[in-house]
């Protein structure tokens, strides 16, 4: 048996640090020893997800152990998480679309043991808010040495979700006009996905001027500040439309997870233009049709439709070799002890992305 220590989430919102005991890894699972993992809106939501779960789901490493049949890693390498793990045989796999896998793959929750000898969920399969995670294989990437961990982190989720929204699932053309709501880290890295798409402009909407600043930082054309009390940012949209010869922007994504604004992007995009929910909101959200008019689409990527093995070849490469200025979303490091601090400092909008660091 392993032991970790881990963040545990109880199902009704609160959470606990703790040690917990991990079984050895079977036929396709590798044992990690996490070394950051990356602090997300989701872990935060998966607090209440009725289940005790280990925490986390943005994470890089060094292998441990692996099991049995295991080829794609050894001991000793450094590697980065996955968290759409696919099988790469099942209906949207041989489709190109790895990211809705059918049939992904997962540890069991008995290899996961709590101190009462309980089975722990991971979460997503992963659980990397820990010191020591299984996963399956299909979910481990090797990770070239210049790529810190704490930026290999981040890559699996916040900057996926957003730099693929734009460059996979909405494929923004060159010299286009692009409309991002919300400058956290999956708003930046959407930024930087059409800025690699060369979009002519960006221009990044926040009610934080703080995170205007770093949507500048981060290569946005342009920034406008939101009222908090502009509904629908209808006003907003008013005033995209303004700097856009009265037509709107040719893309909007929608990265702020605030079910109120789920139908922003439609109002602020033109008339065949394309409108990204990147966010993933998940609530029901009252629609005025009116938005769509006319020839306009809506698309609600998950994951920016990632396929592992071609995107994260491709974002380490622009990290290397390219400038992708991925250290800069790294804005705070916190142990494992501070995570109650990272969480706060999440939604205070202080950070673009805050990391848990483990020894």
């Amino acid at each position: 048996m392993i032991e970790s220590r881990a963040a545990i989430g109880h199902g009704d919102g609160t959470f606990s640090i703790e040690t917990i005991r991990l079984g050895e890894p079977q036929r396709g699972e590798v044992v990690i020893a996490i070394k950051a993992s990356g602090v997300c809106h989701t872990d935060w939501d998966s607090l209440r997800w009725g289940r005790r779960i280990v925490l986390g789901h943005e994470g890089a490493g060094e292998v441990l152990s692996t099991g049995e049949g295991v080829t794609t890693c050894k001991p000793g390498d450094r590697v980065m998480l996955n968290w759409a793990i696919p099988c790469g045989v099942c209906f949207q796999c041989e489709r190109g679309k790895e990211n809705i896998c059918e049939d992904r793959g997962t540890v069991p929750d008995a290899r996961f043991r709590h101190s009462d000898d309980a089975p722990l969920n991971a979460s997503f399969s992963l659980g990397t808010m820990a010191t020591h995670a299984i996963v399956p294989q299909a979910a481990v990437l090797q990770l070239p040495e210049a790529v810190p961990y704490e930026v290999a982190a981040i890559m699996g989720c916040a900057v996926m979700t957003g730099f693929g929204s734009a460059v996979n699932a909405a494929k923004v053309t060159e010299g286009s006009t692009v409309v991002v709501l919300g400058c956290g880290g999956v708003g930046l890295s959407t930024i930087l996905g059409a800025l690699h798409s060369r979009a002519a402009r960006v221009i990044a909407i926040d009610v934080n001027p703080t995170r205007l600043q770093l949507a500048t930082q981060f290569g946005a054309t342009e920034t406008l500040l939101a009222n908090r009390e502009d509904k629908g940012l209808l006003e907003a949209a008013k005033e995209v439309k303004r700097r856009t010869n009265g037509r709107g922007a040719d893309y909007a994504f929608e990265c702020t997870a605030v079910p109120e604004l789920g139908t922003a992007p439609l109002s602020m995009i033109r008339s065949a233009g394309t409108a990204v929910g990147v966010s993933g909101i998940e609530q029901i959200v009252a629609v005025d049709m009116e938005l769509f008019e006319w020839d306009k689409i809506y698309i609600n990527p998950l994951y920016g439709a990632c396929r592992p093995q071609r995107d994260f070849p491709l974002l380490i490469d622009l990290y290397l070799n390219h400038g992708l200025p991925l250290d800069a979303l790294v804005t705070r490091q916190y142990p494992l002890d501070a995570l109650e601090q990272a969480f706060q400092d999440m939604h205070d909008g202080i950070n673009a992305k805050g990391v848990l660091v483990f020894d």
